[in-house]
Order: structure tokens, then C-alpha cells, then sequence
């Protein structure tokens, strides 16, 4: 892989993180990379180590902690303010990447963590999928 398709792979990411809210799909993401759509999705997982769906749905569940430590929402409006349409869909990928359901992770007490900057607290509560998880991690929220 070549220093420009990093380049080029690193602007499709970035665009995941700024627009994660927003409907993506890989034929759009692979035109902001200047690449044909096998050709970023495979260059995105050599480069990242997670296919384009599975870090722009990392990217969703982290916002969504976020959103549901605060409280004052439901967990359907979280669903949809993060960009997910289905509710079903979100309770599942958001309980295979967290471990607990998004209302037992709501329902949990954060203010533990309140202290901790939130630059801190996005790398130790970053989702990860349970069987990547660290025996040694220790969750900050």
C-alpha cells in the first residue's frame, strides 16, 4: 500500500467520524478515497483492521455511550441521533461491542467517570467486540 492510498484511506475515515450520523455506504466512502469500492473495502480493513461498516458502526456505538451516559435521552433517540434507523439492530451491535444492553448501560451509574476528560475516557471506553476484548482492560465508564 502506497503512502497516497493511506492519504486517501485517511480521508474516508475521517469523513466516517465527522458524518457517522449520516447515511454512509462504502460506494460513497470509496469515492472520497478515489478508489473503487473491493478495492477500499480491502484496503480499508489491511490498513485499520476492521472492514468501513464495522468502524463507522464502532464509531456509532462510541457516540451512542456518550449520548446515553447523559441520561436525558431514550435509548430510540439515541438510536436515531447516532444514525441507525433500526432499534433492533443498534440493541444488538451496541451489546456485542459493549456487553450490556443500551437501556442496562443507560440505567448504570457514570458519575464515576464524570471526572475523567473525555479525551481519556473515548480511549478506555472505545467499543471493541467482546473476543477483542483485553483480559487485562479495565472499563473507565
Amino acid at each position: 500500500m502506497t503512502l497516497d492510498d493511506l492519504v486517501r484511506l485517511r480521508r474516508a475515515r475521517d469523513r466516517i467520524d465527522r458524518e457517522y450520523a449520516q447515511p454512509l455506504d462504502v460506494p460513497s466512502l470509496a469515492r472520497t478515497a478515489l478508489m473503487s469500492p473491493g478495492h477500499f473495502s480491502r484496503s480499508f480493513r489491511a490498513a485499520y483492521g476492521e472492514t468501513p461498516y464495522g468502524y463507522l458502526m464502532t464509531r456509532r456505538i462510541e457516540r451512542a455511550k456518550a449520548l446515553l451516559r447523559r441520561g436525558d435521552l431514550s435509548v430510540t433517540e439515541v438510536c436515531m441521533a447516532v444514525g441507525c434507523t433500526s432499534l433492533g439492530s443498534f440493541s444488538t451491535r451496541f451489546t456485542e461491542l459493549v456487553g450490556e444492553s443500551p437501556s442496562a448501560y443507560r440505567a448504570r451509574d457514570h458519575s464515576a467517570g464524570a471526572a475523567i476528560p473525555a479525551c481519556v475516557a473515548r480511549v478506555g471506553t472505545r467499543p471493541v467486540r467482546n473476543e477483542e476484548a483485553r483480559p487485562d482492560a479495565t472499563p473507565l465508564a
